[in-house]
């Protein structure tokens, strides 16, 4: 007999013979040594009581970081879609899920459409004995050369609804020296007639958005008076511009020339806005005007609601509300007619002068407060009750409602300076926009409401695609130094 396997053979036999404690004090002591023990077989795990949809459906999310999971619920990303239309073809073909089409990766609906099917096995070992009809829903056709189940058939024919995309660079930046980095002031404004106006220091400049040809309105100085606003009416003839020491200035923009100065206010004006031929001025005198450009100017609303600077003033789409906003932290609602506000919001903490009317709900107010604020909130002013809020993280300076669908866009100061596109009423954000270095103070929207411009303190004017539908998505990153200081 060999020697070493005599040797092998007696010392199993010594180890079966030793007792219980001394057996499990030698593996104790086997488990401790460093030195690696090799395996007699493969290891087998037990899967009886694994629950086979649930880990399906985690194994993707528990695998990736919380970045990969935030960009995979993008609804920018071709290639989320693309995972989730793979995961729903899995799903019908292991756990017969019938997925027939694609779920939106917002949502948790494929996560119940998973856990719904639990009780079906993950393989199926039985063979079908019965002939299955053609047009089974479960089974493939007899004579289908596709591996594929007729339901992931259905899911791959699905329409894909198309990936928004919103781009994070804007299509177009323009120079605008002296744009003031003022909280209170309203210096820019888009025409239906596709011309922005905005006010630089002492002058009021028109940039036309279909020539790019730029224009010298008016020229403040040899008054000695600065623009503190500036407003469009409805058709896009006429601008309003609100100055330093109380005017507020009709001009024809088609010709060039001045029609009237409105007096009244005996601080700057720094709100303003139309309701047809009906115009709204807002100043530091703590008064709204409302006068008739058409009447002498004789002929005049006060309201007196507001304990501070009005800096906020927008008319409902009906014609038959406005909505202010001061510096006193209250939001009011005015009627036509009447001398005192019929509706009156304290739950803002600062300044109120961001807000805006939805144009698809009937009496939907939306109002962002300052930077100790911070909160976006929403009113049904039918009923007068507050909807719902959200802390955006910083200052809200503007707010503008989509013509196309239930969304709106918020623009901020401190600390963050972001652009902020909103879902109503998830309040989910859709997009984030960064770029400028400044406060982001102004925003108007285009008239046919895919693009909106936002101004800054950094003296830039910086045009976005956030609405868009049709518009071209390709980028144009230079910057254009259209507004420029005329001597």
């Amino acid at each position: 007999m060999d020697q070493e396997y005599e040797r092998r053979l007696l010392r199993q036999i010594n180890h079966q013979n030793l007792p219980t404690e001394a057996r499990l004090s030698k593996c104790v002591s086997a488990t401790c040594s460093p030195v690696s023990v090799k395996s007699g077989d493969r290891f087998i795990p037990t899967r009886a009581g694994s629950n086979w949809s649930i880990n399906f459906h985690y194994a993707n999310e528990n695998c990736r970081s919380p970045n990969q999971n935030h960009k995979a619920k993008d609804a920018s990303s071709d290639s989320s879609k693309d995972a989730v239309a793979y995961a729903a073809l899995l799903r019908n073909e292991l756990l017969g899920a019938g997925i027939e089409s694609v779920p939106d990766p917002h949502t948790d609906d494929r996560r119940h459409a998973v856990l719904s099917q639990d009780s079906q096995s993950l393989f199926r070992y039985t063979v079908h004995t019965k002939r299955v009809p053609f047009n089974s829903d479960n089974e493939v056709s007899p004579y289908s050369l596709s591996p594929l189940s007729n339901k992931s058939h259905k899911l791959l024919r699905s329409p894909r609804k198309p990936a928004r995309k919103i781009s994070k660079i804007p299509f177009k930046v323009l120079d605008a020296p002296e744009l003031q980095d003022d909280f209170y002031l309203n210096l820019v404004d888009w025409s239906a007639g596709n011309l922005l106006s905005v006010g630089l220091g002492a002058c009021v400049y028109l940039w036309s958005a279909c020539t790019s040809q730029v224009t010298r309105l008016c020229d403040l100085s040899v008054d000695g008076d600065s623009v503190t606003s500036v407003c469009w009416n409805e058709r896009g003839s006429l601008v309003a511009v609100g100055t330093h020491k109380g005017y507020v200035q009709i001009w024809d923009a088609a010709g060039g020339r001045k029609l009237t100065s409105l007096e009244g206010h005996s601080a700057r004006v720094g709100a303003l806005a139309w309701n047809g031929e009906q115009l709204s001025s807002g100043s530091r005198d703590r008064v709204i005007l409302q006068r008739d450009v058409r009447t002498p100017p004789s002929a005049e609303r006060r309201l007196q609601g507001h304990r501070q600077e009005v800096c906020g003033l927008k008319w409902s789409p009906d014609h038959q509300h406005l909505a202010s906003g001061g510096n006193d932290n209250k939001l009011l609602v005015w009627n036509s007619s009447s001398l005192l506000p019929v509706q009156q919001y304290s739950d803002h903490l600062a300044a109120v002068k961001a807000i805006a009317w939805s144009p698809h709900q009937h009496g939907l107010l939306a109002s962002g407060g300052g930077t100790a604020d911070r909160c976006l909130r929403f009113w049904n002013t039918l009923t007068g009750q507050a909807l719902q809020s959200t802390d955006t993280g910083s200052q809200v300076c503007n707010l503008a409602w989509s013509k196309h669908a239930n969304e709106l866009v918020s623009t901020h100061g401190y600390s963050q300076n972001q652009i902020l596109v909103w879902k109503y009423p998830s309040l989910t954000q859709v997009a984030k926009l960064t770029g400028h270095s400044y406060r982001v103070l102004y925003l108007a929207v285009s008239p046919d409401g895919e693009a909106i411009v936002t101004g800054a303190g950094d003296e830039t004017l910086r045009f976005w695609n956030v609405f868009s539908k049709t518009r071209c998505t390709k980028e144009s990153k230079s910057v254009l130094n259209l507004f420029t200081r005329i001597r």
